[in-house]
C-alpha cells in the first residue's frame, strides 16, 4: 500500500511540475524574430565589380608579377569577385598565387559581414526609433490633459496664473497646496 502512495505522490509531483514548466516555454517561444527574405538579401549582397577580369589575372601571374603587387591592383581598382569553388581550383591550376586568392575570398567575406552589419544596423535604428515613441505616447497618457492648464511664471496654474487674484496663485482650489497645480 505504501508503494502505490509513493507511485502516486512522484505522479503528482511531475504532472505539477510539467505544468508549472509549460508557461516558461511559452514566454520564450513567442518573441518574434525579424528574419531577412531572400529578396532582401539579394538587395543588401554586394554586387560583384571585377574591373581586373579573372583572365587578367593569370595573365599577370604568367607575367610574373608578384601576389602584393597583384593584390595592391584589385585593391586600387575595387574590383570585388564572387568565386565559386570551382573556379577558384581553376585559377589556382593555371598559376595564380594563393594568396592572391585567399585576398579575393576574405574581401568578399568582409563586404558581405559589412552589407549585413549595416543592414541590422538600420533595422535597429528604426525599432528604436519605435520604441521612443511609444515610451512618448505612454509618458503623456499618464499625464491628463487639460485644456484649462496653462503655463505660468513659476510652474503650471490651473485656469491661468493669478485667475484668481495673484496671491492664491496654484493653492487656490485646484492646486495640491505646495504650489503644484492639479494638472502638472
Amino acid at each position: 500500500m505504501s508503494n502505490i502512495k509513493v507511485v502516486f505522490m512522484v505522479l503528482i509531483s511531475l504532472v505539477v511540475s510539467g505544468c508549472a514548466s509549460s508557461g516558461a516555454l511559452k514566454e520564450v517561444g513567442s518573441q518574434k524574430i525579424d528574419r531577412i527574405s531572400e529578396e532582401e538579401l539579394l538587395r543588401i549582397m554586394p554586387k560583384p565589380v571585377a574591373t581586373v577580369s579573372l583572365d587578367d589575372l593569370v595573365r599577370l601571374t604568367k607575367e610574373g608579377v608578384a601576389a602584393d603587387q597583384i593584390i595592391e591592383k584589385i585593391k586600387t581598382s575595387n574590383s570585388s569577385y564572387d568565386l565559386t569553388p570551382s573556379q577558384t581550383v581553376e585559377l589556382n591550376k593555371q598559376g595564380v598565387d594563393s594568396k592572391v586568392l585567399d585576398y579575393i575570398h576574405t574581401s568578399r567575406e568582409l563586404a558581405l559581414r559589412n552589407s549585413i552589419a549595416e543592414e541590422i544596423n538600420k533595422r535597429e535604428k528604426i525599432k528604436q526609433l519605435e520604441l521612443d515613441k511609444l515610451k512618448r505616447e505612454q509618458r503623456l497618457q499618464r499625464y491628463p490633459y487639460d485644456p484649462f492648464c496653462r503655463f505660468g511664471r513659476y510652474g503650471f496654474y490651473p485656469y491661468g496664473y493669478g485667475a484668481y487674484g495673484s496671491r492664491f496663485g496654484s493653492r487656490f482650489g485646484g492646486g495640491i497646496g505646495f504650489g503644484m497645480p492639479l494638472c502638472w
